[in-house]
């Protein structure tokens, strides 16, 4: 008898193990195309753990709105309630804010916003164990005041892991991991609060833990080490081409003195002066204040409009996510390629354009009654809102000298924070009490939340006129106060 089993024989592995190895193909070249966009192995793994830090904080809200009918039930609470549960964690978080940028300017940025994580996981289990609303509403307390760290110190680690020309597109891979986080928080975490809210809790919690060993494991960039001077001409940044232009400062906001000395009251006060930062701070806070109130009632809402179950509600809201992430990608793209072309205010632009764009889309989504006729308007709205962040969030470092990133973030957390802590509360309460709840009630409810999102475009629109010359007050701060050197905290 042939014996056909030796090393060299032919084996047949069967359909199931072909498919396996097909897809695993399929993953592995995957990577390799991400790795390649995202500039090698160090820079995505950088990427993609910034990313996951804010997906966690984006799962965790979204995951309070998918539960909001299993928590009604098992608490006996209302819409104004589950409002109130992402509310107390945005207004703890914007609490905390201000003091999380100091520390990200002053102390080492990864093992902090490791051991943040790692109370952040604490605070979910809390969560998830709870017996009544009164509880829950304390863990929820406890939790806002840990996530505060994010928004500071990732903000302050893209300034130093990354070139300033290139931030726009790396910002849209990090918010596109914000937003994988809260369809995972829609789409998985609400199909188990379907089962379990608590379990939907602890499936967060978990994550967690993991991703603070691997944040704790990341290197300490020196700060200001992504200097622009030093940076070649097809690397061009804003700051360099506003020198190259000859853009005259404001020469009562030019630095002269360390500003890793200022106290978190002189910091503030500073980049509250800079006008395109409030610009800028209000169009985020706006906008932030209309996607908290969808991703509090963004379920209830496409269930009652559309007549479709959440199952069902929770997959149209996967796909308009899937529109959101491509907006992400080519807002940042889109205006680095504009900054490239010379075009100082071109970020600026794409985040203007965008936020007008998507308060036009929403109108027919939110009047419609079929889910089929909303779906193209809502995930072009989707793309269009999405897309202003990514440009925004590179602007606000062209317009601070880099050891003053965490603590101008952290105002801006706090005051965007507040919008989306008053978000999910008015959008419950004017549901329940203006316009008398149910469908309807949240049809309208949405239907006037479109006017801040209004306001953030025309906000948007104004800081062209302001940010080229808050561009080179920035430079020139850097040269006359060393604001952009040092390793103040490089661990």
């Amino acid at each position: 008898m042939d014996d056909d089993t030796g090393p060299g024989a032919p084996t047949d592995r069967g359909p199931a193990a072909s498919v396996g190895g097909a897809i695993g193909g399929v993953a592995r070249g995957g990577a390799r195309l991400l790795t390649q966009a995202l500039g090698g192995a160090e820079r995505t793994r950088i990427i993609l753990l910034l990313a996951s830090v804010l997906a966690l904080s984006s799962a965790d809200a979204s995951t309070v709105g998918a539960s909001a009918t299993q928590l009604r039930h098992a608490l006996h609470i209302n819409n104004t309630d589950i409002g109130l549960l992402v509310a107390v964690t945005s207004l703890v978080a914007a609490a905390f804010s201000l003091p999380a940028g100091m520390l990200a300017d002053r102390l080492p940025r990864t093992r902090m916003l490791a051991g943040a994580i790692v109370l952040w996981g604490l605070a979910m289990l809390w969560s998830a164990t709870v017996p009544n609303f009164t509880q829950l509403l304390y863990a929820r307390l406890a939790l806002g005041a840990v996530t505060a760290a994010a928004g500071p110190f990732v903000a302050s680690l893209v300034g130093d892991y990354f070139p300033g020309s290139d931030r726009g597109r790396i910002w849209g891979f990090i918010l596109a991991g914000e937003l994988v986080g809260a369809g995972v928080g829609f789409a998985v975490t609400g199909d188990i609060a379907a089962l379990s809210w608590r379990a939907a809790l602890v499936s967060l919690a978990v994550p967690a833990f993991v991703l603070a060993w691997f944040i704790a494991r990341l290197h300490e960039p020196e700060r200001g080490s992504q200097r622009e001077s030093d940076e070649t001409e097809e690397q061009r940044g804003a700051q360099q081409l506003a020198r190259e232009r000859g853009i005259e400062p404001q020469p009562e906001l030019v630095l002269t003195r360390d500003p890793g000395r200022m106290g978190i009251l002189a910091a503030s006060r500073y980049v509250l002066s800079i006008r395109t930062n409030v610009v800028l701070i209000l169009a985020s806070a706006l906008g932030y204040y209309f996607l908290a109130g969808v991703q509090t009632f963004g379920v209830e809402f496409t269930t009652q409009q559309y007549g479709i179950d959440q199952a069902l509600a929770n997959l149209l809201l996967l796909v308009i996510g899937g529109g959101a992430v491509l907006g992400v990608l080519a807002g940042g793209a889109v205006g680095d390629f504009l900054l490239q072309r010379r075009h100082l205010n071109g970020r600026i632009l794409v985040s203007a354009i965008s936020a007008s764009a998507a308060v036009l889309l929403f109108v027919p989504a939110i009047f419609t009654r079929s889910a089929m006729t909303a779906l193209p308007y809502l995930v072009l709205a989707a793309l269009a809102i999405s897309a202003q962040n990514p440009p925004l969030d590179a602007a606000r470092l062209d317009i601070m000298v880099p050891l003053l990133w965490g603590r101008a973030e952290g105002v801006r957390t706090l005051l965007r924070t507040a919008a989306q802590a008053l978000a999910p509360l008015l959008f419950g309460a004017v549901s329940d009490y203006v316009f008398g709840g149910g469908r309807d009630g949240l049809r309208w409810t949405f239907a006037l939340m479109l006017l801040p999102l209004a306001g953030s475009a025309y906000f948007l629109f104004r800081g062209l006129r302001t940010y080229p010359r808050d561009v080179a007050t920035a430079a020139a701060s850097v040269e006359a106060a060393g604001g952009g050197t040092g390793d103040r905290g490089a661990g």
